[in-house]
């Protein structure tokens, strides 16, 4: 998908889809330092005061918005577990990453149903094996758009990671205009969802998505035509997001409204936002860590990045505004194009693209 396409797409679905008072006034100038919702005034990217951390020992922790749980402020994503070789760990690596981030105070894991044909939450299972599972917030995402859809791929989730329960199960994907509605539709997954939610399968609910904040709006939108709350929403929060289609200027508000925690993505862009060289890997994660987010999920396929990731936990302050605002001045350029940030010019991320069938299969 052309840049050029995703803006019309953009500029289609925003008429096409009805926003509710409460959340049509999120989106605002990624150049303003503060913007207006319905009768708030909320800042911009980069201008966000850090939520507040709890310390213990040597890691720091977030409350996850209304669900009370206190979250490791890093998180170990889950697609880095089965990464393919020659540069992805073998089965025997990505569980010593699991166990060696738990035992140092990393508690989030994420993963999803189709992440590697499901050997990412098969290792994750294996690596909450010996008592590690009652250390971990255990985090996984389905694609199913139907009920029975939701529900088979949650069963096969929680098998493959050997667990009765999920702390939090989300929407993977809601990169689509329809997305929202075939979730809330009569047979759609939110049915599945909270019937296994009262089962006890699941603890809390939340969507994900990397395509479109106008998207996310739209989400959040038909989730109070239904008077739903997402306890989470995860996005991606970067040095480059402010500048093009941005997720923190139009969501941000939003989530702070909804009182919906958000857990961030893309600190990288997989590879292209470090390849950009504005700044070092610590640095990118202690911006993300500076915005309000309970999260920042990061991938982590050698040890190495795993200590990398808990220096910058170690080793974090809240970056000050203008901290913030010379990263974003100096991401500007290349930000604006929309280029380090393919998950929303292209297809390259778009595992229900490539395989549509993920929203029907059980």
């Amino acid at each position: 998908m052309e840049r050029r396409d995703v803006l019309k797409a953009g500029a289609l679905g925003a008429a096409a889809a009805t926003i509710s008072p409460v959340l049509a006034s999120a989106q605002t100038a990624a150049n303003a330092t503060s913007q207006t919702v319905n009768g708030q005034t909320y800042p911009t990217a980069g201008n966000w005061p850090a939520p507040d951390t709890i310390q213990d020992g040597d890691m720091k922790f977030r409350i996850l918005g209304t669900t009370g749980q206190r979250v490791s402020i890093i998180g170990m994503g889950g697609f880095h577990l089965a990464k393919p070789e020659p540069n992805g760990p073998t089965t025997e690596d990505a569980i010593r990453i699991v166990r060696t981030g738990l035992d140092a105070g990393l508690n989030f894991c994420d993963n999803c149903w189709d992440y590697n044909g499901g050997e990412s939450e098969i290792r994750l299972g294996k690596a909450l094996r010996d008592g590690y599972r009652q250390k971990a917030f255990l985090m996984t995402k389905i694609d199913g758009r139907t009920a029975k859809a939701a529900m088979g791929q949650l069963e096969t989730s929680l098998k493959r990671l050997q667990t009765d329960h999920l702390d939090l199960l989300q929407f993977h994907e809601i990169i689509r205009w329809d997305d929202p509605d075939r979730v809330f539709a009569e047979g759609g997954a939110l049915e599945a969802v909270l019937k296994a939610q009262q089962q006890g399968k699941l603890k809390y609910i939340g969507f994900t998505g990397h395509k479109s904040p106008k998207i996310h709006r739209k989400m959040f939108e038909v989730a109070e035509k239904h008077n739903f709350h997402f306890d989470t929403v995860q996005m991606p929060v970067n040095i480059m997001d402010a500048h093009f289609e941005s997720f923190q200027n139009m969501i941000f508000p939003i989530a702070q409204q909804q009182k919906t925690a958000v857990l961030a993505m893309k600190t990288f862009g997989d590879t292209f936002i470090y390849q950009a060289h504005v700044a070092p890997p610590v640095e990118l994660l202690h911006y993300g860590m500076s915005q309000p987010v309970a999260v920042v999920i990061t991938g982590c396929d050698h040890l190495s990045i795993l200590q990398q990731a808990l220096d910058a936990v170690r080793s974090y302050q809240p970056m000050s505004q203008q901290a913030q605002q010379a990263l974003l001045a100096k991401s500007a350029a290349i930000g604006d194009t929309g280029k380090t940030e393919k998950y929303k010019v292209s297809h390259h991320f778009d595992s229900t693209m490539q395989h549509p069938n993920y929203l029907t299969e059980t």
